[in-house]
């Protein structure tokens, strides 16, 4: 291996990225990668492998509907799904409380969608009441979209309340869980979901490059029923109807070693088990933010719906000025990588990834552990000690009725 290369390497295996994506990749997935690269359109046990990768996320977001996988990151999955739905002039609602839902009502004006905005606060969850009654007086839409962990702000939307509201109107939908598949609970086809849409390098800790989305009977029949032709080949969807669920051929090449880490990536987290994966996820977020709250850091979203996968902190006024200062100390001299955010968000929020194989007690520790002395280092009066605090929520039980990030 190349020297530098390789002390590249060396050096990133000796420190801890906690960020909310990409996450850290177990050595078994990235063994994955490593193997011969198949030629996708000749080589029958890669079109094999495909399908079980496929099977595997179908499992994962309890869906019957057919599941496809995507050159390119989380993004490419929601435009595509956007270009391929989206006619000019056609209604689209979008349901909005931060950076991602925001750009989902950007995508549908992109595509000339006439676009209405149902929104709230980016640090309060959707209201389901409120949509119903919104709904009310609306002319009807053909579409909404809706996001079901706003990573940017670590909020989970209840979209177990959400999607039913959309179905009884007659709304298809189409729900970005990048950010919450295989954290969050979610029952696809019983929400009534009809596009589901998520990325490799969350919280099923593959690397990034891959997008992967659920596409219902209903959302493929409204591309049929389209008045003009989909714009483009790459995120054209219905290219992957006719060509590789109906005839076994791929539109254009897969990233074969990619899907060999997100076939790999998949078995491990169904291996695991739903309830004990959950499980993990909500203990990890319940310890990381009893830490942050005995380092004197406030919750950003209402702890309601707080994320699984994601905790956000509103940054003290006073380290304000110096945030990127803080973060870049902590990697440097601690080895721990901790997020800033986007958007609205950005220089107000610092973020920690706790999803996948970052939701694990000894690499939450060591996120605690140097968050604690950079806070100290620039002068932050902690007010309890924050490895005590998460080592006590780590070997608690959780409390009946809380949010969704504990």
């Amino acid at each position: 291996m190349d020297p530098n290369l390789l002390a590249f390497a060396r050096r990133l295996e000796e420190r801890l990225v906690f960020t909310p994506g990409p996450t850290e990749v177990s050595p078994r997935v990235r063994e994955a990668m490593a193997l011969p690269v198949a030629n996708s359109d000749l080589d029958p046990d890669f079109a094999a492998l495909y399908r079980a990768t496929c099977a595997g996320l179908q499992e994962l977001l309890h869906t019957q509907s057919d599941v496809l996988i995507l050159a390119g990151e989380g993004l490419l999955g929601l435009e595509a799904a956007i270009a391929s739905l989206v006619e000019p002039g056609d209604r689209v609602l979008a349901l909005a409380n931060g950076l991602y839902g925001h750009g989902f009502a950007d995508f549908a004006r992109d595509y000339g969608a006439e676009v209405t905005v149902f929104a709230a606060p980016d640090r309060q969850p959707l209201d389901p009441d409120a949509l119903r009654r919104f709904l009310r007086d609306q002319r009807p839409f053909k579409l909404a979209t809706l996001v079901h962990c706003e990573t940017p702000t670590g909020l989970t939307n209840p979209v177990d309340q959400l999607l039913p509201v959309l179905h009884e109107h007659g709304i298809l939908t189409v729900m970005d869980s990048v950010s919450a598949i295989a954290a969050e609970p979610l029952e696809a086809d019983a929400w009534h979901a009809d596009v589901v849409l998520g990325g490799s390098q969350k919280a099923l800790s593959a690397p990034p490059g891959l997008a992967f989305l659920s596409v219902s009977p209903a959302a493929w029949e409204a591309m049929a029923r389209r008045r003009t032709p989909i714009r483009g080949v790459y995120l054209n969807l219905r290219l992957w109807k006719d060509l590789w669920l109906e005839k076994g051929e791929f539109p254009y090449t897969p990233s074969t070693s990619d899907v060999y880490a997100l076939y790999t990536a998949v078995e491990d987290a169904l291996a695991e088990g739903e309830a004990a994966r959950l499980a993990r996820h909500q203990r990890l977020a319940r310890a990381i933010r009893a830490a942050g709250e005995a380092a004197g850091l406030e919750l950003y979203p209402e702890p309601r719906a707080a994320a699984r996968s994601v905790t956000a902190w509103l940054i003290p006024d006073q380290l304000r000025p110096r945030e990127q200062d803080i973060r870049r100390f902590m990697w440097e001299e601690h080895g721990v990588l901790m997020a800033g955010s986007w958007g609205e968000a950005a220089g107000r929020v610092w973020r920690a990834g706790h999803m996948g194989e970052n939701a694990r007690p000894e690499k939450g520790e060591r996120f605690v552990r140097a968050l604690a002395a950079t806070l100290q280092h620039f002068g932050w009066n902690l007010p309890a000690d924050p490895v005590a605090a998460y080592r006590e929520a780590l070997g608690s039980a959780g409390a009946p009725g809380e949010g969704n990030g504990g």
